[in-house]
């Protein structure tokens, strides 16, 4: 029986296609913010759901939880130990909803605002880092193609 010839080993590994693909770009580049992120946010015992939470109440306070859960399409019954756990904490409160007898508004307390404070300074250090390559056009144009597919 002939012998076969030896499968040559790969010296450079083809990408193409995969980079081709805006998942695969996507994904790459989320893995790389996000393990900084995480690093980062450890120090504010924050994770990417709880940072975004936060931020969104301290941008909109007395948000109601059902707007939370709309704005980042989060289930309710995940929502709701979030917000215990953060209040428990004491990053924010509840109060009654002026329009609404049903719903409660989340504010941030006075520790919830500074925290965020230096978390979004944080974040934001963190993506100037993470984007340092861009432009800035650079930078808003990825964010508004971002955006272009899920909003």
């Amino acid at each position: 029986m002939p012998e076969k010839p030896p499968v040559p080993a790969i010296e450079n590994v083809k990408t193409t296609y995969l980079e081709s693909l805006i998942g695969y770009n996507a994904r790459r580049a989320a893995l790389v913010i996000i393990d900084a992120f995480l690093q980062k946010m450890a120090v504010y015992g924050l994770r990417p759901v709880d940072f975004s939470v936060l931020s969104l109440i301290h941008h909109n306070p007395g948000i109601t939880s059902r707007q939370l859960c709309a704005t980042l399409n989060i289930q309710p019954p995940n929502l709701v130990g979030m917000i215990k756990s953060l209040e428990n904490r004491s990053l924010l409160t509840r109060r009654p909803h002026p329009n609404d007898g049903r719903a409660v508004g989340l504010h941030l307390t006075a520790s919830g605002q500074e925290l965020m404070r230096d978390a979004e300074r944080t974040a934001q250090e963190l993506e100037s880092d993470a984007a340092s390559r861009l432009t800035a056009a650079e930078r808003k144009t990825l964010i508004r193609l971002l955006q272009k597919i899920y909003l």
